[in-house]
């Protein structure tokens, strides 16, 4: 806690690995929440949703064929949904581009959440051909970049 106020701002997204194989996970974004945060935990969507606090965001990665942890998504993570919440798909190539589309039409994912997130996988798919795809599909998606290996090296932790 001390680190989050030392670095200011209100948005706290807690990423991994996966979060929720900490216990502490739950206590901790108890605490950010109740000190007036705004509240993100990223997971694989591996793992089940529902214990965290309803007011924390959840964005599930759901995982594609290319990242070799396909299908693993936790069923009972469709109930804990909200609108609010996210789910995101890292795409290597068009096998797993193709994968996400027939995935978010079979799930109707726009239905479910306000936003679907895909991002390609850094140093592996330019983002300029997945945006290429996802126009020339018109898709209802926003592109999502991993920001942190724009700004620093891209194997760095902990930013």
């Amino acid at each position: 806690m001390a680190r989050v106020h030392q670095l200011g701002g209100k948005l706290v997204e807690l990423t991994g690995g996966e979060p929720l194989l900490q216990d502490e996970i739950y206590p901790l974004a108890e605490q950010l929440l109740g000190e007036g945060f705004r509240v993100l935990v990223e997971t694989s969507g591996e793992r089940y949703i529902g214990r965290l606090p309803r007011a924390v965001i959840k964005v599930l990665d759901v995982k594609c064929p290319g990242s070799g942890e396909g299908g693993k998504f936790c069923a009972d993570n469709w109930g804990a949904l909200e609108k609010k919440d996210q789910i995101k798909f890292v795409i290597a190539d068009e096998n797993d581009y193709r994968y996400t589309h027939d995935f978010m039409l079979q799930y109707d994912l726009r239905g479910r959440v306000d936003e679907v997130i895909l991002s390609p996988v850094f140093g592996q798919l330019h983002p300029r051909q997945l945006a290429e795809w996802i126009l020339r599909d018109g898709l209802d998606v926003r592109l999502g970049l991993q920001i942190h290996k724009f700004i620093w090296d891209p194997d760095m932790h902990g930013v």
